[in-house]
């Protein structure tokens, strides 16, 4: 029996994953909102003080968030140094993210974002041994093909920008693989605290060089991002505990229609058609990966008994 007959007799959306998947698109509202804000402040001043600012704000909603008894308990974790790498690969990747906001429109840089999931798998082969069939690898291939549509190399002049969020999106997909790994060892909210308080940390070493007085609506804006970012974690986080990761996966994308929504409100930016091409491309590409990865789930006792791999 094939994979999508198997599953014909499961309803493609319980009540439980509609609600999950209401709560990501209102997570993703939520980091859409974040991002303008954050290409507001970073367009008047520098890009560490923003940054670090605001994980220094984040980091007490975190820690009450989680609570005295989680916090206490929570710094025991079995791989320290990943931790510590998952971190620094973070606020490096947003850092970079926030170059970008300042030389492109938010929906080109989330368009080329977009492929992060597809490195994802590429990443997962040979750092976590999965098991990634030809039509998922199709996908990656036509999702980076979305992506060159996107930057158009030989038809203009690519802009450097658009190379260091193709970083980005590598930099973030290495992260979401090493989070995999260490999500084995250690449970969620330990990765959490890690990198909530590694991460201001870190940028407490840089970011005071960059200091520059704020003015006050500066602040109310880094105010904004921390609660932003707070209620839109704390959304995915719920979304996940109504649905599963392969069916909240696809509806991650609604980001780049909240980037072009923010853009043109905030900004007068709107993409141009190769750029909405390519990102059609990439979001297909995505949407059919994880389809088949919702195939796979559905049909993982009778691939292992039948010892059939994994497409």
């Amino acid at each position: 029996m094939r994979g999508s007959e198997r599953l014909s007799a499961r309803p493609l959306a319980a009540p439980s994953e509609l609600a999950g998947i209401g709560l990501a698109v209102a997570a993703m509202a939520c980091f859409g909102a974040m991002d303008a804000l954050s290409k507001l402040l970073v367009t008047d001043y520098p890009v560490p003080l923003v940054l670090w600012l605001r994980h220094l704000l984040a980091l007490p909603l975190a820690l009450l968030t989680l609570g005295p008894a989680v916090v206490r308990s929570g710094w025991r974790s079995a791989r320290p140094g990943l931790q510590v790498a998952r971190a620094a690969l973070l606020v490096t990747e947003i850092g970079i993210v926030f170059f970008c906001f300042r030389a492109l429109p938010l929906a080109d840089v989330h368009a080329v974002l977009a492929v992060t999931p597809l490195v994802v798998t590429a990443l997962s082969v040979p750092l976590l041994g999965e098991r990634v069939g030809w039509r998922r690898w199709a996908a990656v291939a036509v999702g980076f093909l979305g992506v060159l549509v996107i930057i158009r190399p030989g038809l203009s002049v690519v802009h450097p920008a658009s190379l260091l969020a193709v970083l980005a999106a590598t930099m973030y997909a290495l992260y979401n693989v090493l989070t995999r790994m260490v999500g084995t060892l250690d449970p969620p909210h330990t990765s959490f605290l890690w990198q909530s308080v590694v991460s201001a940390a870190l940028l407490s070493l840089i970011g005071p060089f960059f200091w520059t007085p704020l003015a006050p609506r500066a602040w109310a804006q880094l105010l904004g991002l921390a609660a932003l970012g707070a209620s839109g974690h704390y959304l995915l986080v719920r979304a996940l505990a109504h649905a599963p990761a392969v069916v909240i996966q696809p509806f991650s994308y609604t980001m780049l229609v909240w980037a072009v929504v923010m853009g043109y409100l905030v900004f007068g930016d709107f993409p141009d058609l190769w750029t909405i091409t390519g990102a059609l491309v990439v979001v297909a590409a995505g949407c059919y990966a994880a389809w088949r990865e919702y195939v796979r789930s559905g049909k993982g006792a009778v691939a292992a008994a039948s010892g059939e791999e994994a497409k």
